[in-house]
């Protein structure tokens, strides 16, 4: 992968193609654990794109790329919800749901539902994307026990939600 990266660094459009395919489920799982809705996500996706084949060549590091990319992904993604809290919708029409053909994540989609966006985010990147705890940290700018906190609240949730007699059996 880092000869990938290397090339890309070189504008090299073939390997920065195949880098971006390589982490295109990567970033939608990240985009959608923060937006929620497919057109936000494919804007942020987009503009994380672009913003990586601008600026690859400033990479310092080509074993981080994953990491800068989604840490690029995630300001996109915050910019989009700071932009969406100044609209002031005048009238509002039904949203016309579009069928999801891929039933796969479903159930993931589903269980994330109890958490809260801040805590999905971060256990997305932890479980889903296997991220490190200090490279969460780092993408979010908050601390590292910042991370293992939301993450241990997730489970907290996720175990009380799914397994509520685990909680009575604790309590005799």
């Amino acid at each position: 992968m880092e000869f990938l990266v290397r090339k890309a660094m070189k504008q090299h459009k073939d390997a920065f193609t195949q880098l971006i395919d390589a982490h295109m489920q990567t970033m939608y799982k990240t985009a959608y654990s923060m937006l929620g809705n497919d057109q936000d996500v494919a804007d942020a996706i987009q503009e994380t794109i672009l913003t990586c084949w601008e600026k690859i060549s400033r990479l310092e590091e080509p074993k981080y790329f994953k990491t800068w990319m989604t840490r690029i992904l995630i300001n996109k993604c915050n910019d989009i919800l700071r932009a969406k809290q100044k609209v002031v919708l005048v009238e509002t029409l039904p949203e016309i749901p579009a069928p999801d053909l891929g039933f796969s994540n479903l159930e993931w989609n589903e269980i994330m539902k109890v958490l809260t966006p801040k805590e999905q985010v971060v256990v997305n990147l932890y479980y889903s994307e296997g991220f490190k705890t200090t490279e969460i940290a780092a993408m979010l700018d908050i601390t590292e026990t910042a991370v293992r906190n939301r993450l241990a609240r997730s489970r907290d949730k996720l175990a009380t939600k799914y397994y509520p007699e685990i909680e009575r059996e604790q309590a005799k």
